[in-house]
């Protein structure tokens, strides 16, 4: 639901591209509530949403929102935020912790970005969230019952205490190896240094000049 995650998300991908060991690095995504009580409301988008909990005129919400959406253009990302509905994302998180177990967090992840943040939908139903998922080829049945049950709760709070740990107050925010962190949607170049840096402290595990 962060704005930035997204932008970050393509930064972050566009220094794995050109980073020649790219296939031995692995990408794991872990859950962080910004809004943990936040309560879903389909009858507003962002806009709306943005004046009312900072009791700002709707105009001055709209203008900042602009201001991130031209952000995230530049990142060729198209942001919607006058289709965006504010939501809980408790369950999304928990869609992304399904896919992991089919080794398709990156795809669960882009696939809620692009339903929330350009095609306004509400990632807080049921019939959307298994719909997404089967897009990226899960199935609609398990991935249903794993929602209704609540199979991954646990798994989403787990990750909110770990982030607590590393003293995480923010997204977006990449650790790399568990040593190197990156906070924000840093340029390319800011994850590539730290790229360059963890795969050579795993490569050279002895090599104390880094």
């Amino acid at each position: 639901m962060c704005p930035f995650c997204y932008i970050g998300k393509r930064k972050f991908e566009a220094a794995l591209s050109a980073f020649e060991p790219k296939n031995e690095v692995e990408i794991v995504w872990k859950s962080f509530q910004l809004a943990p009580d936040m309560a879903t409301e389909p009858d507003l988008n962002i806009d709306q949403f943005l004046a009312n909990h900072k009791a700002m005129p709707l105009e001055q919400a709209q203008q900042m929102n602009a201001q991130v959406a031209a952000m995230a253009m530049q990142s060729g990302l198209v942001y919607h935020f006058d289709k965006t509905i504010p939501a809980n994302s408790f369950q999304a998180h928990q869609l992304i912790h399904i896919s992991k177990k089919y080794g398709l967090q990156n795809e669960a992840e882009e696939a809620l970005f692009r339903a929330y943040f350009t095609d306004g939908k509400n990632i807080d139903d049921l019939d959307t969230l298994v719909a997404l998922g089967v897009t990226i080829g899960l199935d609609a049945n398990e991935t249903k019952n794993a929602l209704q049950s609540q199979q991954y709760a646990e798994a989403v709070i787990a990750d909110r205490i770990e982030a607590q740990q590393l003293g995480v107050t923010g997204v977006p925010f990449f650790v790399f190896d568990r040593k190197f962190a990156v906070s924000g949607a840093q340029d390319p170049a800011v994850f590539t240094e730290a790229l360059q840096k963890s795969f050579a402290e795993v490569s050279n595990p002895n090599d104390t000049n880094g």
